[in-house]
């Protein structure tokens, strides 16, 4: 079990600082780029040679860490790093036939970077570990963040996800069918019977501790799975609910990962048999990325603490008077599967 006691979150849409989910930024060639805020903590000179991810990464940490000092591990989930820098020094390698080369697209394009360069910017020398596991990295950083948590319950850790749209992953990724082939519009996701979704991109960060006073949501289950059975997730699915859902506990909004792709949608029916309660769709705001569901959390804190849901990310059932409990459901591909119990 996870306290949440703050939330920040850079996305294609107006979720940080000011966050206004009334104004939709539209999908651009099949593409929801993340809107980068301004940052006056990061000198322009280390700035401009950051990639974009390192940038997100840092930009939403350093929103929260108020009390540098108290922050015990910084744990990130990741698939990509900095995709985009690591294809700029792999290029290099050619252009200048193995020479002199300049470092900084290197440093700045593995993984573990984004961790690395919030350590350095809170100038903690704690615990900083990146998980990288493609549609479940983000997944694995909260495993690793509850038992940690576990062990030291007065500790507080900086939990996230980030990645970006990168050229070269996008391309990859369009290729292997994961983005769709025709232009479509953010309203126009989920009507759409063909294959794909559209690419995003966006960080989510999460101060959480195992205290309960003053947090702002609970996370209090989660569980992962590799399978591409849809009976299988069913079943992991009612006995999730049963094990964390206490008695007479009940489910005020499911927050569903679809994402548009016809070829997922035997995993949307399975969703679609939890009776009684408001579904939510997100991923017309931040389009398909491996690390989503940091933002599908970062939505449900949202949803909690304001005690108010957007009306564009219905999808049926009325919006509650009171929200206290939520169930979050992510896919990745149609492989990688996870479940996440948030509450008040």
């Amino acid at each position: 079990m996870l306290y949440i006691h703050s939330t920040s979150c850079i996305s294609a849409q107006h979720t940080f600082d000011d966050v206004n989910f009334d104004v939709l930024n539209p999908v651009v060639e099949n593409k929801l780029v993340a809107v980068e805020p301004n940052s006056n903590q990061i000198p322009n000179a280390v700035l401009r040679r950051m990639g974009k991810a390192v940038r997100m990464g840092i930009k939403a940490a350093l929103s929260i860490v108020n009390n540098q000092s108290e922050l015990k591990g910084i744990i990130i989930g990741t698939a990509n790093g900095g995709m985009e820098d690591c294809i700029k020094f792999l290029n290099q390698i050619i252009d200048y036939d193995e020479g002199t080369l300049t470092p900084t697209n290197f440093v700045q394009s593995t993984a573990n970077n984004i961790a690395a360069q919030i350590g350095l910017f809170t100038s903690n020398k704690n615990y900083n570990i990146t998980h990288v596991h493609r549609g479940l990295a983000f997944e694995n950083a909260v495993i690793d963040a509850m038992m940690l948590v576990k062990e030291h319950p007065n500790s507080t850790f900086l939990l996230g996800g980030v990645d970006e749209i990168s050229t070269y992953n996008y391309t990859i990724s369009l290729l292997d069918g994961l983005y769709k082939n025709e232009e479509g519009k953010n309203n126009d996701l989920y009507e759409t019977e063909t294959a794909g979704s559209v690419a995003g991109e966006g960080a989510a960060m999460f101060l959480v501790n195992g205290k309960k006073q003053n947090a702002q949501a609970t996370l209090k289950a989660i569980q992962t799975i590799h399978t591409t059975d849809e009976i299988t997730v069913e079943a992991n699915l009612k006995d999730f609910l049963a094990t964390h859902l206490a008695d007479g506990e009940k489910l005020d909004l499911f927050l569903s990962g679809e994402n548009g792709d016809s070829r997922l949608s035997k995993y949307t029916k399975i969703t679609e048999k939890i009776a009684d309660i408001t579904t939510l769709r997100y991923k017309h705001l931040t389009g398909e990325f491996p690390t989503a569901s940091a933002l599908s959390l970062w939505f449900a804190c949202n949803f909690i603490e304001t005690q108010k849901v957007p009306t564009n990310m219905v999808k049926s059932g009325s919006i509650p008077t009171e929200i206290n409990t939520i169930l979050i459901y992510n896919n990745y591909t149609g492989i990688q599967h996870s479940f996440m119990l948030v509450s008040r």
